[in-house]
């Protein structure tokens, strides 16, 4: 990975944006349309990949194999998981690298709109599970082309103390996304193949939209990061010693993100277990609190965001969330009624706002490679999705700890250690140099 940044900070005109070295970020906003543009090609990203893991691929794997169905779905859900791992970062090194006319991000949201079109038709029409899991992993690879791309549009062509609001829509982009993914299948239920084909088209379409508005700067050959193998096996990997700011942000993510996943993947299993609930009715409530969760944070973002951009202070706003979140997981682990989980959820809704609004902002101001974001962000975007990989494989033995016949699984120790790794996320912002 190359370290240099862009020593021109030129763009290719009637093309390309300005970047932050060109552009006044205490005068400047983002070109008119981007935001609008962006929330379309970032919240309708998650629709084809996170929607089957929720909804649909349980119900494709059914159809295939109804005596193997949950084995199935685990294996689908596995390879696509680890493509798309391995797609962040490996999109966003290629994106960097791109000389093409369209632009160095164009590409990869036209790119991410084909593979989620086909990944959901193969996906619709699969009669075999290998079959399943091709459309999975294109659709996997589709939204990690998307993603990364919107991701770095921020750094790109918004100027540093701007980006408040373009973070608070990337931020909320997958829960948002979930919810509206949801709803889409729902309006053709019970009809499985527009139940899948639904949210694929209008990840596509969001995909194209920010496309067709996207102002995107175009690099020339001179410019295009050097590469090699080390470069390419780097590609996974950002040195602490050479970017110690990035290493504590990325670290910080991961261990705020385990915390929450500690809540979502374990919130159907808690209601059952703990609350009473049946696997009948247990949908309608994991929609709910789902609901709850996603609400509150939709209200708070779009404040923090603005607040954040007009002191200009980042961490404050990060760290505050983060012990938000550990608040609502205490609130979680101590709950003993549907009311009091509800009310939990939504303090750390609250949390997810605020800091969702803010880190990505908080994160473009320490990446090693300011001028060749995308490989950087693929790497963070990491941290996102490992703690739903992590959590399963911990899980299981932190709820034996204390166990009884009476209570077979702790649930409160399972939360409690989201808790603990949310409150040392915390802390891990505060040695960040480089923003305030």
């Amino acid at each position: 990975m190359s370290l240099t940044s862009d020593p021109a900070g030129a763009t290719d005109p009637g093309v390309g944006a300005p970047t932050d070295a060109v552009v006044d970020p205490t005068t400047s906003g983002p070109p008119r349309g981007l935001l609008v543009a962006l929330a379309a090609g970032a919240v309708t990203a998650p629709l084809a990949n996170l929607v089957p893991a929720v909804l649909t691929l349980p119900l494709a794997a059914a159809r295939i194999d109804p005596a193997g169905a949950t084995s199935l779905l685990s294996l689908v859900v596995a390879i696509g998981s680890i493509c798309s791992l391995v797609a962040f970062p490996v999109m966003g090194r290629l994106s960097d690298r791109t000389t093409s006319r369209l632009g160095r991000r164009r590409p990869y949201l036209l790119g991410g709109a084909a593979l989620t079109a086909a990944g959901g038709i193969v996906t619709a029409l699969a009669g075999s599970p290998a079959l399943l899991v091709v459309g999975y992993v294109l659709t996997s690879i589709g939204f990690s082309a998307t993603f990364v791309a919107a991701t770095s549009v921020i750094p790109d062509q918004i100027p540093a103390g701007r980006r408040g609001p373009a973070s608070a829509i990337v931020g909320l982009a997958l829960p948002v996304g979930v919810l509206v993914g949801l709803f889409a299948a729902n309006l053709v239920s019970p009809n499985l193949t527009a139940m899948i084909l639904l949210p694929a088209a209008l990840g596509c379409v969001g995909s194209l939209v920010l496309a067709a508005f996207l102002h995107d700067r175009r690099i020339t050959a001179a410019e295009r990061p050097a590469f090699d193998l080390r470069a390419f096996l780097r590609t996974f990997y950002v040195a602490p010693r050479s970017a110690p700011n990035f290493a504590w942000a990325w670290w910080s993510r991961l261990l705020i993100f385990v915390g929450v996943a500690a809540i979502q993947a374990y919130q159907a299993f808690f209601l059952i277990a703990v609350l009473g609930f049946t696997a009948e009715n247990v949908a309608g409530a994991v929609f709910l609190t789902t609901l709850v969760l996603t609400g509150p944070s939709v209200l708070v973002a779009p404040v923090a965001a603005r607040v954040s951009d007009r002191i200009g202070r980042r961490k404050p706003f990060v760290i505050g969330a983060a012990l938000i979140f550990v608040v609502g997981l205490v609130l979680a682990a101590t709950a003993h009624t549907f009311a009091a989980f509800v009310v939990a959820m939504a303090v750390l809704g609250i949390g997810q706002g605020i800091y969702l609004a803010v880190d990505i902002a908080l994160v473009t101001h320490v990446l090693p490679d300011p001028a060749n974001p995308a490989k950087d962000l693929g790497i963070m975007n990491l941290a996102n999705t490992l703690p739903m990989s992590i959590i399963p494989a911990v899980a299981p033995a932190i709820l034996l700890i204390g166990a009884s016949v009476a209570h077979p699984q702790n649930f409160p120790a399972l939360f409690g250690f989201g808790a603990v790794a949310g409150l040392v996320g915390a802390l891990l912002i505060v040695p960040i140099r480089g923003t305030r």
